[in-house]
Order: C-alpha cells, then structure tokens, then sequence
C-alpha cells in the first residue's frame, strides 16, 4: 500500500497522486458506471453492484441513479434505507448511514476538506474526517453534511440545510448553517391508516 494511501486511511492529510488511490476510484467508478446506466427493471442487478462497491449495504437498501462516490469501500448503509437521486458523497473518511434513513435528493456527504493554508492547498494537501448519521434518520432536498458530522437518530434535517456541527437525536434542524430549531414531541405523531 502507497504513503499517500496509508495516511488517508488513518485521518492525515495526504496527497491524492498515489497509485492504490488511483486503481480504488478507477474500480468504484466502473462498478458506478454499471450502476447508473442498470435498467430500473433489474433491481438484482443493482444490489449485487451495490454490495460490490460499499463497504457495507444492509438488505433492503435502495438508491436511484444517478449516485456518486468515489471509493466506496469506506461506506456502510443501514437496513432499508433509502437514497432519491443524484446523492454525492465523498467518502475519503468513512460515511457510516444506520437503518431505515431516508435520504431526499441531491444530498451531498463531503467528508474531504483542505487546509486553510495557501501553500499547502497549492501543493495539494487533503485530508477527511467521517461522518455518522444515526437510525431513522431523515435528510431533505439538497441538504450537505461537512466533515466530521454526527447526526444522532430520529433527527429531521430541513430542505437546503448545510450541516455543519453534530446534531442530537430526536431534533428538527434547519438553516445555514444548520440549528436545531425543536425537539421532535407529541405534536408531530400522526395517526396512520390500519
């Protein structure tokens, strides 16, 4: 294993020019082509394609093309969770989803940043910190989780929200940046048809 790929792996800035980083995003983005183009009809295709790309994928886990990464191997997805289209995530750290989330279009999941430093962005210095979203969790429209974000279970995350801190569980947060606006209580119960 390559000194760049090593030091991405343990959380350290890194540059990306190293020859295993090169052959793991050339690997997730073939196995991504496939996915992508995959005909709706054939949704046993898709779920050997996506076991084949993530880390983890629990059963039950749907995601509608488009969908971008760019490793794959650094994912796990939760039980039943759903992904609407065009979710991107950069999963230089690990992006860990529980079970039974929804994921509204459009999400973003950046777990890469960049130095402040001039002269080290310059020269091309990256590095990442992982992001968690915990059970049930429910992500609207457009939202974009930064780096190192814990999102805690049950949470609500309005249309368009940039999160940039941990939220709780049980919380509705929305904004830019996201802020937890109330906890989620008795007024939100909805009588379901039996």
């Amino acid at each position: 294993m390559g000194e760049m790929k090593e030091r991405m792996l343990r959380g350290e800035l890194y540059i990306a020019d190293d020859e295993d980083l090169a052959a793991d995003f050339a690997r997730a983005q073939e196995i991504l082509e496939r996915y992508n183009r995959s005909p709706f009809a054939e949704q046993e295709l898709r779920d050997r394609l996506l076991r084949e790309l993530l880390g983890e994928c629990g059963e039950g886990v749907h995601i509608r093309p488009p969908f971008h990464l760019e490793y794959g191997t650094r994912v796990s997805i939760g039980a039943g969770t759903f992904f609407n289209y065009d979710c991107l995530m950069l999963d230089v750290a690990p992006v860990t989803i529980g079970t039974a989330c929804q994921v509204a279009s459009r999400v973003q999941f950046i777990t890469a940043t960049h130095p402040i430093d001039p002269r080290a962005r310059r020269i091309g210095w990256e590095s990442a910190k992982p992001i968690v979203l915990g059970d049930n969790v429910w992500l609207s429209a457009g939202v974009i989780v930064c780096p190192g974000v814990t999102i805690g279970d049950h949470t609500v995350v309005g249309a368009g929200a940039v999160v940039t801190r941990d939220l709780p569980a049980g919380v509705v947060a929305m904004g830019v940046p996201a802020r937890v606006v109330r906890e989620i209580g008795e007024q939100d119960k909805v009588q379901t048809p039996s």
